[in-house]
């Protein structure tokens, strides 16, 4: 390595993610449209060291406690994972992905340490913006981001997530890696040519104000395991003529959008979570994640799923009045309201340069 790299630090953010429509069509060859919340997001700290260290966080990796109740409580809370288990499996399927494909990467050591402030099971996809923040770092130590094109790099970041036994679409992914609104269609043909979707940015102006609604203590996100994939697999009608409605609305949406059509957007936006609500059942989207979307309906707000529960994202058609009744509705009910922060696109001239087509 050249000698100023020794001492040069790597730092990258990967934020928070929303679907906005489409959803969950993306794992069924659907379509969505996504964008990156600036509100919350993961950071991962990447510098040259002697031998290669992954630094547990201090209170994500907890392995101190004050008691076996402590212990058990904490367990209860947030499970037995933190993001050591992400970082590590990025770096693997990295250097498997650039050993497959011919690119020589450096004998140079690092230590890696994260960070996070996307609150727990909320459906914000806190697990895959560690991981996109840590690919980035991987990418700029090795000095390889020319050679890994950007459509790629969100299997690479679902391929790290499936290590760890993770289920999950592509949609998150390609949000946090290309920022901004994103359009996705997850066509079977593309993504059988492929192996990936075809994303298009669209302007991030186009969205009207939203608003974010989540738990603080997300203990009832659905217990209840989903039938869903399994029914769709077996080919059932219902769910396989919903889920082609659900990837409707995406496109519908993207018309609505361009158009500034923000009624038919709202009708959108609740015909989505009626869809998905249908198909998996009030026992498995569970009783808080309900109250959230009804919460800003009962106000004549239009709200749906930022993913598969845990968070709501909401569109007041009425402007700020109704903004203000929505926030007064959940701080009574107990649950924590947001203005929407929408970030812009992450692309470089060096990604874009990848990408099969501009």
């Amino acid at each position: 390595m050249a000698t100023d790299n020794k001492t040069a630090a790597i730092e990258h953010r990967a934020y928070a993610r929303v679907g906005l429509l489409g959803n969950p069509s993306d794992v069924y060859n659907g379509r969505t449209i996504s964008f990156s919340l600036g509100n919350f997001w993961a950071s991962v700290k990447l510098e040259p060291s002697d031998n290669l260290l992954i630094v547990p966080h201090p209170a994500h990796d907890l392995v101190q406690f004050d008691s076996l109740s402590h212990l058990v409580t904490r367990l209860q809370s947030d499970g037995y994972y933190g993001g050591v288990r992400l970082l590590i499996a990025i770096c693997k399927i990295f250097s498997n992905y650039c050993k497959d494909n011919g690119i020589t990467l450096h004998d140079g050591n690092f230590t890696m340490s994260y960070d996070t402030n996307i609150p727990r099971q909320t459906g914000l996809s806190g697990s895959s913006a560690i991981v996109c923040a840590a690919l980035s770092c991987l990418l700029d130590f090795y000095k390889v981001r020319h050679l890994i094109k950007v459509e790629v790099r969100p299997n690479l970041i679902l391929n790290a997530e499936k290590e760890l036994g993770i289920v999950a679409g592509l949609q998150d992914r390609v949000a946090q890696v290309y920022g901004g609104l994103v359009y996705m269609d997850f066509n079977k043909k593309h993504m059988e040519d492929l192996g990936y979707g075809e994303y298009t940015h669209m302007d991030v102006d186009l969205l009207p104000p939203l608003y974010l609604i989540y738990a603080e203590n997300p203990s009832d996100s659905g217990k209840v395991h989903s039938t869903v994939r399994q029914r769709w697999l077996n080919g059932d009608k219902f769910i396989i003529s919903s889920l082609e409605e659900v990837a409707n609305v995406a496109l519908e949406g993207r018309t609505a959008l361009i158009e500034k059509d923000h009624a038919k957007l709202a009708t959108l936006m609740n015909h989505n979570f009626d869809l998905r609500r249908q198909m998996f059942g009030d026992e498995v989207l569970g009783a808080m994640n309900i109250e959230m979307v009804e919460i800003a309906r009962r106000i004549g707000a239009a709200s749906k799923f930022t993913g598969s529960g845990g968070a709501v994202i909401v569109f007041c058609p009425q402007g700020p009045s109704q903004a203000k009744l929505l926030e007064d509705a959940c701080k009574t009910a107990g649950f924590l309201f947001q203005p929407v922060k929408v970030m812009p696109s992450f692309l470089t001239e060096i990604d874009l340069g990848t990408m099969s087509t501009r």
